[in-house]
């Protein structure tokens, strides 16, 4: 009989239907917001920018990441914070929060494995802002089973090459104070991109020349043929104008440092908050809330092509109708291309720093 009941059960556990992103709307997009009440929540949006569903957040969020399979997003605290919610994005369902070890704080991104059997999480050691990639098995309720370094200080964003388990990290080399985030090493900071197995030995390291130093590496994105671009955030004086975007190919010599027209040399307020690959990847796009600018640049040579003004803008993503999509501090959702602006949506809400692209 005993034997019968649990044949029976798995019968039934078997025939279960598995949800898919489908079950959740195939959404294009993750984005943080913060209503007019003061309340976070995490949104998913269509691409059209209309809300999809959306999730309460217990304080300020930044970023997300998707499970490649199952409609499962992981929204992370604003850096440094020390929560990250794993959400049923079909049902609305809490599955799991995560909280850092003691001494430790996410700083605002994460990355799947490629079968998303685990969580990549990245973390500094508040005392001394050495970085740390945390490691969490998905299968058995995002428990955390490993760490290892991120080789360097303070990474920020992580990201996983296209149809490889390597790990590309943005290390942005800042050491800050643990309690009021004052920056203690801007004349000794030496940011860097570091490739990392996903067991954490390092395959490659990518540094500046040593006049961009101060050049904080801070956010990523990547194209199918694995080419990496990162945006920068200068620490230095502004009175000379430096390039805040880079493109790397693991196994590459150096970086391409892109650096934007004459006329547009110092809009971005020296600022970069964000980073996107048009869909088809021939462009590549950067954002600036402080300079309240888009600037597109060719993803090849790194050569300038065109720019937007938008005031308080930083996400940015792909649009499936050419260009990209981006949001703003006032709510709005919209298509930029060829050096045009189109609204597609607009939320009582202000939208955080990302807009974080589901590549299923």
């Amino acid at each position: 009989m005993q034997r019968r009941r649990f044949l029976a059960t798995l019968a039934a556990a078997t025939a279960a239907p598995t949800l898919s992103w489908a079950d959740a709307g195939n959404p294009a997009f993750l984005a943080a917001a913060r209503d007019r009440d003061g309340r976070f929540a995490i949104w998913g949006l269509a691409a059209d920018g209309t809300r999809l569903f959306s999730q309460p957040l217990p304080d300020r969020g930044h970023a997300a990441t998707a499970h490649p399979t199952r409609p499962e997003a992981v929204a992370f605290a604003r850096r440094p914070g020390t929560f990250a919610l794993v959400i049923d994005c079909a049902t609305g369902r809490l599955r799991a929060q995560l909280t850092p070890p003691e001494g430790r704080q996410f700083n605002g991104h994460g990355a799947f494995s490629g079968d998303g059997m685990r969580l990549y999480t990245s973390e500094v050691v508040a005392d001394g802002s050495a970085g740390r990639i945390g490691v969490w098995d998905v299968a058995r309720g995002y428990v955390r089973v490993g760490e290892f370094s991120s080789n360097g200080i303070g990474p920020h964003e992580i990201l996983r090459l296209p149809g490889t388990e390597t790990l590309v990290v943005a290390n942005g080399g800042i050491q800050t104070d643990p309690q009021d985030r004052t920056k203690l090493n801007i004349d000794t900071m030496r940011p860097n991109l570091s490739y990392l197995s996903s067991q954490g030995e390092v395959i490659e390291v990518v540094e500046l020349p040593q006049d961009l130093r101060q050049n904080s590496i801070r956010h990523l994105a990547r194209r199918s043929d694995g080419l990496v671009a990162f945006c920068m955030q200068w620490q230095g004086d502004l009175m000379e104008p430096v390039p805040l975007l880079g493109l790397h190919r693991l196994g590459a010599r150096a970086p391409v440092l892109a650096n934007p027209a004459p006329a547009e040399i110092l809009a971005m307020n020296g600022y970069a908050g964000s980073v996107a690959f048009a869909r088809g990847g021939r462009e590549v796009g950067i954002t600036s809330p402080r300079g309240g600018m888009v600037q597109v640049y060719d993803a090849d040579t790194g050569a300038p092509v065109w720019s937007v003004r938008r005031a308080d803008v930083c996400g940015l993503g792909p649009c499936a109708s050419g260009g990209f999509t981006a949001t703003d501090g006032q709510g709005l959702v919209a298509q930029i291309a060829d050096q045009t602006l189109i609204p597609f949506a607009r939320a009582d809400v202000a939208w955080d720093n990302h807009l974080v692209t589901l590549d299923l």
